[in-house]
Protein backbone atom coordinates (compact mmCIF):
# COMPACT_ATOMS: atom_id res chain seq x y z
CA UNK A 1 0.00 0.00 0.00
CA UNK A 2 1.29 3.46 -0.89
CA UNK A 3 1.34 6.02 1.91
CA UNK A 4 -0.83 9.08 1.33
CA UNK A 5 0.91 12.43 1.73
CA UNK A 6 -1.61 15.13 2.57
CA UNK A 7 -0.73 18.54 1.10
CA UNK A 8 -1.92 22.00 2.09
CA UNK A 9 -1.15 25.02 -0.09
CA UNK A 10 -0.10 28.21 1.67
CA UNK A 11 -2.67 31.03 1.33
CA UNK A 12 -0.23 33.09 -0.79
CA UNK A 13 0.84 30.19 -3.05
CA UNK A 14 0.09 30.15 -6.77
CA UNK A 15 -2.47 27.36 -7.29
CA UNK A 16 -1.34 26.99 -10.93
CA UNK A 17 1.95 25.43 -9.75
CA UNK A 18 1.70 21.64 -9.88
CA UNK A 19 1.82 19.54 -6.75
CA UNK A 20 4.80 17.17 -6.39
CA UNK A 21 4.60 14.49 -9.06
CA UNK A 22 6.46 11.49 -10.41
CA UNK A 23 7.55 12.29 -13.96
CA UNK A 24 8.10 8.68 -15.11
CA UNK A 25 6.60 5.32 -14.18
CA UNK A 26 9.80 4.17 -12.45
CA UNK A 27 10.73 7.44 -10.71
CA UNK A 28 11.64 7.14 -7.02
CA UNK A 29 11.46 10.90 -6.46
CA UNK A 30 8.53 13.23 -7.01
CA UNK A 31 9.56 16.57 -8.48
CA UNK A 32 8.75 19.61 -6.35
CA UNK A 33 8.59 23.12 -7.80
CA UNK A 34 9.47 26.61 -6.67
CA UNK A 35 6.33 28.55 -5.76
CA UNK A 36 7.53 32.08 -5.26
CA UNK A 37 5.74 34.90 -3.44
CA UNK A 38 3.86 37.25 -5.73
CA UNK A 39 6.43 40.05 -5.48
CA UNK A 40 9.29 37.94 -6.89
CA UNK A 41 7.49 35.63 -9.33
CA UNK A 42 8.47 37.57 -12.45
CA UNK A 43 12.14 38.10 -11.59
CA UNK A 44 12.74 34.81 -9.79
CA UNK A 45 15.37 34.37 -7.08
CA UNK A 46 18.98 35.13 -8.03
CA UNK A 47 21.41 32.63 -6.55
CA UNK A 48 25.02 33.80 -6.81
CA UNK A 49 27.93 31.33 -6.89
CA UNK A 50 28.51 29.78 -3.45
CA UNK A 51 25.32 31.39 -2.12
CA UNK A 52 22.43 29.48 -0.64
CA UNK A 53 18.75 30.31 -0.38
CA UNK A 54 15.63 28.73 1.07
CA UNK A 55 13.29 28.44 -1.92
CA UNK A 56 9.60 28.26 -0.99
CA UNK A 57 7.30 25.63 -2.45
CA UNK A 58 4.08 27.11 -1.11
CA UNK A 59 3.27 23.75 0.46
CA UNK A 60 2.90 22.12 3.84
CA UNK A 61 2.72 18.34 4.18
CA UNK A 62 1.31 15.74 6.53
CA UNK A 63 3.37 12.56 6.41
CA UNK A 64 2.00 9.34 7.93
CA UNK A 65 3.71 8.12 11.09
CA UNK A 66 6.49 5.67 10.27
CA UNK A 67 7.58 7.62 7.16
CA UNK A 68 9.74 10.61 6.26
CA UNK A 69 10.26 12.62 3.11
CA UNK A 70 13.83 13.03 1.93
CA UNK A 71 14.56 16.12 -0.19
CA UNK A 72 17.21 15.37 -2.79
CA UNK A 73 18.94 17.42 -5.49
CA UNK A 74 17.93 17.16 -9.14
CA UNK A 75 20.79 15.68 -11.16
CA UNK A 76 20.22 17.90 -14.20
CA UNK A 77 20.50 21.10 -12.15
CA UNK A 78 23.64 19.73 -10.50
CA UNK A 79 25.31 18.77 -13.79
CA UNK A 80 24.34 21.81 -15.85
CA UNK A 81 24.45 24.56 -13.22
CA UNK A 82 26.19 23.23 -10.10
CA UNK A 83 23.03 23.46 -7.99
CA UNK A 84 22.64 21.15 -5.03
CA UNK A 85 21.11 21.13 -1.58
CA UNK A 86 23.09 22.58 1.30
CA UNK A 87 21.80 19.79 3.54
CA UNK A 88 21.47 16.92 1.07
CA UNK A 89 19.48 14.95 1.67
CA UNK A 90 17.11 17.06 3.72
CA UNK A 91 14.62 15.30 5.97
CA UNK A 92 11.01 16.18 6.67
CA UNK A 93 9.81 14.36 9.78
CA UNK A 94 6.27 13.06 10.10
CA UNK A 95 5.49 15.50 12.93
CA UNK A 96 6.57 18.65 11.02
CA UNK A 97 3.74 20.86 9.77
CA UNK A 98 5.59 24.02 8.76
CA UNK A 99 6.30 25.39 5.29
CA UNK A 100 8.20 23.12 2.90
CA UNK A 101 11.29 24.94 1.66
CA UNK A 102 14.24 23.71 -0.40
CA UNK A 103 17.69 24.86 0.73
CA UNK A 104 19.48 25.33 -2.61
CA UNK A 105 23.20 26.11 -2.92
CA UNK A 106 24.95 27.24 -6.08
CA UNK A 107 28.25 25.40 -6.38
CA UNK A 108 28.62 26.55 -9.98
CA UNK A 109 30.70 29.38 -11.40
CA UNK A 110 27.74 31.41 -12.74
CA UNK A 111 24.73 33.02 -11.07
CA UNK A 112 21.49 31.06 -11.42
CA UNK A 113 17.94 32.40 -11.39
CA UNK A 114 15.38 30.11 -9.76
CA UNK A 115 12.21 30.64 -11.80
CA UNK A 116 8.66 30.49 -10.49
CA UNK A 117 7.30 26.98 -11.18
CA UNK A 118 10.73 25.46 -11.86
CA UNK A 119 11.40 21.90 -10.68
CA UNK A 120 14.01 22.39 -7.95
CA UNK A 121 14.29 19.11 -6.02
CA UNK A 122 12.94 15.60 -5.62
CA UNK A 123 10.89 14.25 -2.73
CA UNK A 124 11.47 10.62 -1.78
CA UNK A 125 9.05 9.06 0.69
CA UNK A 126 10.83 6.49 2.85
CA UNK A 127 10.01 4.30 5.84
CA UNK A 128 11.65 5.19 9.12
CA UNK A 129 13.14 2.63 11.49
CA UNK A 130 13.75 3.96 14.98
CA UNK A 131 16.54 2.37 17.00
CA UNK A 132 17.33 2.01 20.67
CA UNK A 133 20.72 3.47 21.53
CA UNK A 134 22.49 1.63 24.36
CA UNK A 135 25.85 2.31 25.94
CA UNK A 136 27.99 -0.82 26.37
CA UNK A 137 31.44 -1.65 27.76
CA UNK A 138 32.72 -3.38 24.59
CA UNK A 139 31.65 -3.85 20.95
CA UNK A 140 31.66 -7.16 19.08
CA UNK A 141 34.59 -8.01 16.80
CA UNK A 142 34.41 -8.08 12.98
CA UNK A 143 36.93 -8.88 10.26
CA UNK A 144 37.06 -5.20 9.29
CA UNK A 145 37.34 -3.84 12.80
CA UNK A 146 38.10 -0.10 12.88
CA UNK A 147 39.76 -0.08 9.44
CA UNK A 148 38.42 1.69 6.40
CA UNK A 149 37.30 5.13 7.59
CA UNK A 150 38.36 7.55 4.89
CA UNK A 151 39.63 4.75 2.66
CA UNK A 152 39.24 5.33 -1.08
CA UNK A 153 41.70 2.68 -2.21
CA UNK A 154 44.07 5.48 -3.22
CA UNK A 155 47.13 6.68 -1.37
Amino acid sequence: MRPAIRILREDWADPAIALPSYETAGAAGADVRANLPEGVRRAGILLAPLARVLVPTGLRVEIPEGFEIQIRPRSGLALKHGLSLANAPGTIDCDYRGPLGVLLINLGAEPFVVAHGERIAQLVVAPVVRADFREVEVLGDTARGAGGFGSTGRT
